[in-house]
């Protein structure tokens, strides 16, 4: 499994959304996208990261960038996910792992993991929480993974990161 580091060319991948969205990365060149990855819908960190995105809405408006969210949840899932806790990033489903794996951000989930909030993973492997900025050449110009999980990209840094690349 190959990982996407900053200089590289971000992998081209097409997923099925939230809102009847198709979203392919190659048909936004031209635009900064966020790739925010993270494990699990309505998961604890998870939650907090998305919340905070819609509780900073008009800061995440501001940014040079769309900010997209990608876990291995089903649309369906992520409908039911966005209806409750109101969020306003747009949800991707990478239900088989594909893309995550492209990207070099897949893990398995050992047995002392097993007892977090994430029992059911598609061939053991889980989604690492991840954030990569694609420039609007289609090239990673910010990496970041948490391998606990517990660490994610908050829109300050989102934005610290954009400024630097502008």
């Amino acid at each position: 499994m190959a990982k996407v580091d900053v200089g590289d060319v971000a992998p081209d991948f097409e997923l099925p959304g939230t809102e009847g969205m198709a979203f392919k990365l190659s048909e936004h060149r031209g635009h900064n996208i966020v790739l925010a990855f993270y494990p699990g819908d309505a998961t604890t960190v998870c939650t907090k990261q998305f919340c905070s995105y819609r509780d900073k809405a008009d800061e995440l408006g501001e940014l040079d960038a769309k900010v997209i969210g990608i876990s291995p949840q089903s649309v369906e899932s992520h409908e039911r996910w966005v209806e409750e806790q109101k969020l306003n990033v747009p949800l991707l489903a990478d239900e088989d792992l594909a893309v995550s794996k492209r990207y070099g951000i897949t893990a398995w989930l050992g047995p002392l993991a097993r007892l977090t909030e994430l029992a059911d993973t598609p061939g053991g492997r889980y989604i690492q929480r991840a954030t990569f900025i694609v420039d609007g050449e289609g090239i990673v110009r910010y990496r970041q993974v948490s391998r606990s999980g517990t660490r994610y990209s908050t829109v300050g840094q989102i934005e610290r990161a954009l400024a630097e690349i502008a």
